[in-house]
Protein backbone atom coordinates (compact mmCIF):
# COMPACT_ATOMS: atom_id res chain seq x y z
CA UNK A 1 0.00 0.00 0.00
CA UNK A 2 1.52 3.15 -1.09
CA UNK A 3 1.74 6.39 0.45
CA UNK A 4 0.23 9.51 -1.37
CA UNK A 5 2.46 12.66 -1.29
CA UNK A 6 -1.12 14.74 0.33
CA UNK A 7 -0.62 12.26 2.60
CA UNK A 8 2.90 12.64 3.47
CA UNK A 9 2.85 16.53 3.32
CA UNK A 10 -0.21 16.19 6.43
CA UNK A 11 2.39 14.53 8.19
CA UNK A 12 4.58 17.18 8.07
CA UNK A 13 2.05 19.87 8.34
CA UNK A 14 0.52 19.13 11.73
CA UNK A 15 3.54 17.93 13.71
CA UNK A 16 5.10 20.83 15.92
CA UNK A 17 8.31 21.74 17.59
CA UNK A 18 6.96 20.23 21.33
CA UNK A 19 5.28 16.56 19.28
CA UNK A 20 7.19 13.49 18.31
CA UNK A 21 8.80 13.57 14.97
CA UNK A 22 7.19 10.43 13.62
CA UNK A 23 5.07 8.02 14.09
CA UNK A 24 3.96 4.73 12.53
CA UNK A 25 1.10 3.09 11.14
CA UNK A 26 0.58 -0.75 10.91
CA UNK A 27 0.32 -1.75 6.49
CA UNK A 28 0.60 -5.67 7.01
CA UNK A 29 -2.14 -7.31 5.61
CA UNK A 30 -3.14 -8.96 8.59
CA UNK A 31 -6.41 -6.60 9.10
CA UNK A 32 -9.92 -8.47 8.21
CA UNK A 33 -11.79 -5.67 6.13
CA UNK A 34 -15.59 -5.90 5.48
CA UNK A 35 -17.80 -3.75 3.58
CA UNK A 36 -20.14 -2.13 6.02
CA UNK A 37 -21.22 0.71 7.29
CA UNK A 38 -22.30 2.28 10.61
CA UNK A 39 -25.94 3.68 10.69
CA UNK A 40 -27.76 5.23 13.58
CA UNK A 41 -28.96 1.91 14.59
CA UNK A 42 -27.14 -1.29 15.56
CA UNK A 43 -26.68 -4.71 13.54
CA UNK A 44 -29.67 -6.97 14.32
CA UNK A 45 -28.82 -10.42 15.42
CA UNK A 46 -27.18 -12.48 12.77
CA UNK A 47 -27.66 -16.61 12.22
CA UNK A 48 -24.46 -18.31 11.91
CA UNK A 49 -24.21 -22.32 10.78
CA UNK A 50 -28.59 -22.09 12.02
CA UNK A 51 -28.19 -20.64 15.38
CA UNK A 52 -28.62 -17.40 16.70
CA UNK A 53 -25.96 -15.07 17.47
CA UNK A 54 -25.38 -11.04 18.25
CA UNK A 55 -23.18 -8.89 15.74
CA UNK A 56 -20.92 -6.82 17.33
CA UNK A 57 -22.03 -3.25 18.40
CA UNK A 58 -20.96 -0.77 15.85
CA UNK A 59 -18.66 1.09 17.33
CA UNK A 60 -18.96 4.80 19.30
CA UNK A 61 -18.28 7.51 17.04
CA UNK A 62 -19.58 10.40 18.13
CA UNK A 63 -19.61 12.07 21.82
CA UNK A 64 -22.63 12.75 23.81
CA UNK A 65 -24.15 16.07 24.68
CA UNK A 66 -22.69 15.96 27.81
CA UNK A 67 -19.22 15.01 26.94
CA UNK A 68 -19.34 17.58 24.81
CA UNK A 69 -20.57 20.39 27.18
CA UNK A 70 -18.03 19.69 29.67
CA UNK A 71 -15.42 19.79 27.17
CA UNK A 72 -16.56 22.99 26.45
CA UNK A 73 -16.48 24.22 30.06
CA UNK A 74 -13.50 22.30 31.08
CA UNK A 75 -11.23 23.76 27.92
CA UNK A 76 -12.26 27.57 28.53
CA UNK A 77 -10.51 28.96 31.39
CA UNK A 78 -12.83 31.96 31.27
CA UNK A 79 -15.97 33.17 29.98
CA UNK A 80 -18.88 36.10 31.00
CA UNK A 81 -20.80 36.16 34.17
CA UNK A 82 -23.96 37.25 33.59
CA UNK A 83 -25.80 38.52 36.86
CA UNK A 84 -28.56 40.39 37.96
CA UNK A 85 -28.20 44.21 38.23
CA UNK A 86 -29.26 45.75 40.99
CA UNK A 87 -28.11 49.57 39.98
CA UNK A 88 -30.51 52.28 39.68
CA UNK A 89 -32.68 52.41 36.85
CA UNK A 90 -31.63 48.88 35.04
CA UNK A 91 -32.53 46.80 38.20
CA UNK A 92 -32.40 43.30 37.37
CA UNK A 93 -31.58 44.10 33.91
CA UNK A 94 -28.21 40.92 32.44
CA UNK A 95 -25.16 42.35 34.10
CA UNK A 96 -22.20 40.79 31.71
CA UNK A 97 -18.45 40.77 33.28
CA UNK A 98 -15.49 39.10 31.87
CA UNK A 99 -14.32 36.75 34.68
CA UNK A 100 -11.77 33.76 35.05
CA UNK A 101 -12.01 29.93 35.95
CA UNK A 102 -11.22 26.36 37.11
CA UNK A 103 -13.04 23.65 37.75
CA UNK A 104 -13.40 21.77 40.70
CA UNK A 105 -13.59 17.84 40.56
CA UNK A 106 -17.58 17.67 39.69
CA UNK A 107 -17.09 20.23 37.10
CA UNK A 108 -18.19 23.27 38.76
CA UNK A 109 -16.69 26.19 37.47
CA UNK A 110 -14.75 28.13 40.69
CA UNK A 111 -13.72 32.16 40.56
CA UNK A 112 -11.72 33.91 42.07
CA UNK A 113 -13.81 37.48 42.78
CA UNK A 114 -12.78 40.85 44.49
CA UNK A 115 -15.43 42.18 46.85
CA UNK A 116 -15.61 45.77 45.07
CA UNK A 117 -16.57 44.38 41.89
CA UNK A 118 -19.94 45.02 40.10
CA UNK A 119 -20.20 41.16 39.90
CA UNK A 120 -19.86 40.80 43.05
CA UNK A 121 -22.07 43.25 44.27
CA UNK A 122 -25.36 41.78 42.40
CA UNK A 123 -24.21 38.34 43.15
CA UNK A 124 -24.10 39.32 47.13
CA UNK A 125 -27.53 41.71 47.07
CA UNK A 126 -28.94 39.07 44.98
CA UNK A 127 -28.62 36.29 48.29
CA UNK A 128 -28.00 32.60 48.17
CA UNK A 129 -30.96 31.99 45.98
CA UNK A 130 -30.04 34.28 43.21
CA UNK A 131 -29.00 32.54 39.86
CA UNK A 132 -26.22 33.84 37.54
CA UNK A 133 -25.00 32.12 34.17
CA UNK A 134 -21.54 31.70 33.11
CA UNK A 135 -21.02 31.99 29.24
CA UNK A 136 -18.29 30.09 27.36
CA UNK A 137 -17.14 29.43 23.47
CA UNK A 138 -14.48 27.15 22.16
CA UNK A 139 -12.23 29.07 19.56
CA UNK A 140 -12.41 32.54 20.75
CA UNK A 141 -10.40 34.89 22.99
CA UNK A 142 -11.96 32.74 25.91
CA UNK A 143 -10.67 29.17 25.03
CA UNK A 144 -6.58 27.91 25.99
CA UNK A 145 -6.83 25.98 22.66
CA UNK A 146 -4.68 28.94 21.19
CA UNK A 147 -6.80 29.35 18.17
CA UNK A 148 -8.89 32.19 17.53
CA UNK A 149 -12.21 31.13 15.79
CA UNK A 150 -14.43 33.98 14.47
CA UNK A 151 -18.31 34.01 14.58
CA UNK A 152 -20.69 31.81 15.90
CA UNK A 153 -19.45 28.30 14.21
CA UNK A 154 -17.97 27.31 17.42
CA UNK A 155 -19.60 25.40 20.25
CA UNK A 156 -20.44 27.16 23.51
CA UNK A 157 -22.02 26.41 26.49
CA UNK A 158 -24.19 28.22 29.38
CA UNK A 159 -24.00 26.84 32.80
CA UNK A 160 -27.08 28.54 34.94
CA UNK A 161 -27.04 28.18 38.92
CA UNK A 162 -26.39 29.46 41.95
CA UNK A 163 -23.23 30.91 43.36
CA UNK A 164 -21.58 30.90 46.64
CA UNK A 165 -18.33 32.20 48.40
CA UNK A 166 -16.02 29.25 49.10
CA UNK A 167 -14.86 28.70 52.98
CA UNK A 168 -10.99 28.19 53.58
CA UNK A 169 -12.22 25.21 55.54
CA UNK A 170 -13.64 23.52 52.24
CA UNK A 171 -11.76 20.06 51.67
CA UNK A 172 -10.83 21.00 48.18
CA UNK A 173 -9.70 24.41 49.17
CA UNK A 174 -5.77 23.42 48.67
CA UNK A 175 -6.68 21.91 45.25
CA UNK A 176 -9.00 25.40 44.54
CA UNK A 177 -5.89 27.62 44.85
CA UNK A 178 -3.40 25.29 43.21
CA UNK A 179 -5.69 24.86 39.86
CA UNK A 180 -6.18 28.59 39.70
CA UNK A 181 -2.85 29.26 40.57
CA UNK A 182 -1.85 27.26 37.72
CA UNK A 183 -4.67 28.58 35.07
CA UNK A 184 -3.82 31.73 35.44
CA UNK A 185 -0.57 32.98 36.70
CA UNK A 186 -1.79 36.19 38.35
CA UNK A 187 -3.72 34.61 40.98
CA UNK A 188 -1.02 34.17 43.21
CA UNK A 189 -0.34 37.83 43.59
CA UNK A 190 -4.22 38.58 45.22
CA UNK A 191 -5.73 34.83 46.37
CA UNK A 192 -4.45 35.83 50.03
CA UNK A 193 -5.38 39.45 49.76
CA UNK A 194 -8.89 39.62 51.94
CA UNK A 195 -10.84 41.62 48.96
CA UNK A 196 -10.51 38.39 47.05
CA UNK A 197 -12.65 35.18 47.48
CA UNK A 198 -12.89 32.40 45.66
CA UNK A 199 -16.84 31.61 44.49
CA UNK A 200 -18.34 28.26 43.36
CA UNK A 201 -21.16 27.95 40.85
CA UNK A 202 -23.27 24.80 41.68
CA UNK A 203 -25.39 24.23 37.87
CA UNK A 204 -28.96 23.93 38.01
CA UNK A 205 -29.87 23.93 34.05
CA UNK A 206 -26.80 23.78 31.15
CA UNK A 207 -27.13 24.64 27.96
CA UNK A 208 -25.31 23.35 24.78
CA UNK A 209 -25.14 25.18 21.38
CA UNK A 210 -22.55 22.86 18.76
CA UNK A 211 -22.23 25.72 16.85
CA UNK A 212 -24.23 27.80 13.78
CA UNK A 213 -27.58 25.58 12.46
CA UNK A 214 -26.72 23.02 14.27
CA UNK A 215 -27.95 20.74 17.85
CA UNK A 216 -28.56 22.53 20.93
CA UNK A 217 -29.71 20.48 24.06
CA UNK A 218 -30.30 21.13 27.70
CA UNK A 219 -28.15 19.07 29.64
CA UNK A 220 -28.97 17.47 33.04
CA UNK A 221 -26.48 18.78 35.51
CA UNK A 222 -25.70 15.12 36.81
CA UNK A 223 -25.19 13.65 33.47
CA UNK A 224 -22.34 16.80 33.30
CA UNK A 225 -20.93 16.17 36.30
CA UNK A 226 -20.21 12.48 35.11
CA UNK A 227 -19.10 13.83 31.94
CA UNK A 228 -15.42 13.29 30.72
CA UNK A 229 -14.52 16.08 28.60
CA UNK A 230 -12.59 15.16 25.38
CA UNK A 231 -8.73 14.65 25.11
CA UNK A 232 -8.25 15.85 21.67
CA UNK A 233 -10.03 19.09 22.73
CA UNK A 234 -7.27 21.63 23.01
CA UNK A 235 -5.64 20.90 20.08
CA UNK A 236 -8.65 20.26 17.88
CA UNK A 237 -8.79 24.20 16.84
CA UNK A 238 -5.50 23.58 15.19
CA UNK A 239 -5.53 20.27 13.66
CA UNK A 240 -9.20 21.80 12.25
CA UNK A 241 -7.39 24.57 10.97
CA UNK A 242 -4.36 22.97 8.95
CA UNK A 243 -7.01 20.46 7.61
CA UNK A 244 -8.94 23.02 5.92
CA UNK A 245 -5.87 25.03 5.23
CA UNK A 246 -4.17 22.82 3.86
CA UNK A 247 -5.64 19.72 2.98
CA UNK A 248 -8.45 20.19 0.07
CA UNK A 249 -7.45 18.03 -1.90
CA UNK A 250 -7.56 15.19 0.48
CA UNK A 251 -11.34 16.81 1.82
CA UNK A 252 -12.63 16.37 -1.33
CA UNK A 253 -11.10 12.51 -2.08
CA UNK A 254 -12.77 12.35 1.52
CA UNK A 255 -16.02 13.48 0.28
CA UNK A 256 -16.20 11.78 -2.90
CA UNK A 257 -14.80 8.77 -2.54
CA UNK A 258 -15.52 7.32 1.80
CA UNK A 259 -19.53 9.73 1.98
CA UNK A 260 -20.02 9.07 -1.38
CA UNK A 261 -21.48 12.36 -2.19
CA UNK A 262 -21.78 13.39 -5.90
CA UNK A 263 -21.14 17.14 -7.49
CA UNK A 264 -18.90 18.44 -4.55
CA UNK A 265 -18.45 22.20 -4.12
CA UNK A 266 -16.93 22.41 -0.91
CA UNK A 267 -15.60 20.38 2.37
CA UNK A 268 -14.55 21.57 5.53
CA UNK A 269 -13.69 19.82 8.68
CA UNK A 270 -15.96 21.17 11.79
CA UNK A 271 -15.01 19.19 14.34
CA UNK A 272 -12.41 16.77 15.76
CA UNK A 273 -12.53 14.30 19.10
CA UNK A 274 -11.19 10.88 20.22
CA UNK A 275 -13.74 9.29 18.14
CA UNK A 276 -13.43 10.98 14.85
CA UNK A 277 -14.32 14.17 12.70
CA UNK A 278 -17.54 16.22 11.61
CA UNK A 279 -17.17 17.18 7.77
CA UNK A 280 -19.55 19.82 6.59
CA UNK A 281 -19.97 18.99 2.60
CA UNK A 282 -21.50 21.60 0.44
CA UNK A 283 -22.58 19.68 -2.91
CA UNK A 284 -24.96 21.19 -6.05
CA UNK A 285 -27.94 19.60 -6.64
CA UNK A 286 -27.69 18.09 -10.11
CA UNK A 287 -31.36 19.50 -10.78
CA UNK A 288 -30.40 22.79 -10.30
CA UNK A 289 -27.05 23.96 -10.28
CA UNK A 290 -27.92 27.25 -8.51
CA UNK A 291 -28.60 25.44 -5.43
CA UNK A 292 -26.46 24.29 -2.90
CA UNK A 293 -27.56 20.99 -0.48
CA UNK A 294 -25.35 21.13 2.64
CA UNK A 295 -25.35 18.09 4.46
CA UNK A 296 -22.98 17.20 8.03
CA UNK A 297 -21.32 13.94 8.14
CA UNK A 298 -19.50 12.09 11.11
CA UNK A 299 -16.66 10.43 9.84
CA UNK A 300 -15.31 8.06 12.96
CA UNK A 301 -11.69 6.70 13.92
CA UNK A 302 -11.80 2.63 14.45
CA UNK A 303 -10.70 3.30 17.51
CA UNK A 304 -10.62 6.08 19.87
CA UNK A 305 -7.62 7.62 20.20
CA UNK A 306 -5.96 8.41 23.39
CA UNK A 307 -3.21 11.55 22.23
CA UNK A 308 -2.89 13.77 19.19
CA UNK A 309 -0.41 11.54 17.33
CA UNK A 310 -2.72 8.97 17.38
CA UNK A 311 -5.88 11.17 16.41
CA UNK A 312 -3.15 12.20 12.99
CA UNK A 313 -2.59 8.57 12.10
CA UNK A 314 -6.47 7.73 11.86
CA UNK A 315 -7.06 11.07 9.56
CA UNK A 316 -4.28 10.40 7.77
CA UNK A 317 -5.56 6.54 7.19
CA UNK A 318 -8.81 7.71 6.22
CA UNK A 319 -7.21 10.17 4.10
CA UNK A 320 -5.30 7.38 2.44
CA UNK A 321 -7.96 5.08 1.91
CA UNK A 322 -9.76 7.70 -0.32
CA UNK A 323 -6.66 7.94 -2.39
CA UNK A 324 -6.36 4.31 -3.15
CA UNK A 325 -10.22 4.28 -4.37
CA UNK A 326 -9.85 6.62 -5.91
CA UNK A 327 -6.54 5.53 -7.72
CA UNK A 328 -8.26 2.08 -8.48
CA UNK A 329 -5.84 0.24 -5.20
CA UNK A 330 -7.42 -3.11 -4.07
CA UNK A 331 -5.77 -4.68 -0.85
CA UNK A 332 -5.86 -8.73 -3.00
CA UNK A 333 -8.88 -9.78 -1.00
CA UNK A 334 -11.49 -7.64 -3.32
CA UNK A 335 -11.79 -5.61 -0.54
CA UNK A 336 -12.60 -1.88 -0.95
CA UNK A 337 -10.21 0.87 0.41
CA UNK A 338 -12.47 2.60 2.99
CA UNK A 339 -15.19 -0.03 2.85
CA UNK A 340 -15.16 -0.29 6.59
CA UNK A 341 -14.50 3.37 7.92
CA UNK A 342 -17.68 4.36 10.40
CA UNK A 343 -19.81 6.91 9.31
CA UNK A 344 -23.09 8.85 9.86
CA UNK A 345 -25.06 11.71 8.23
CA UNK A 346 -25.74 13.55 11.20
CA UNK A 347 -27.63 16.92 9.52
CA UNK A 348 -28.82 18.07 6.13
CA UNK A 349 -29.87 21.35 5.43
CA UNK A 350 -30.99 23.70 1.64
CA UNK A 351 -28.89 26.55 0.95
CA UNK A 352 -29.77 29.01 -1.97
Amino acid sequence: MRISTASVAFLACLFTQNEVSAFSIGMNGSNTRSATRLYATAAPEAAVNGSSQKTSSPPKIRLNVPEKARTVISVCTSGTLCTASHMDDIQGAPFGSFVDYVLDDKGNPVLLMNEMSMHTVNIQKSGPEGLVTLFAQLGGPTSSSGVATQGQDVSRCSVTGTIEKIEDTAEDWDAIRMRYGIAHTYADQVMDSPKFHFYRLSPKKIYYVGGFGVSSEWVPPEEYSEATPDILAKDASGIMTRLNRDHAEDLMLTATQILEVKEVDKVRVTGVDRLGMDMRVTCRDPRRKSKLITDEFRVGFRIPVISVEDAKSEVLKVFQEAWEKKNGVTWGDDAVPGADIPMLKTAEDSLM
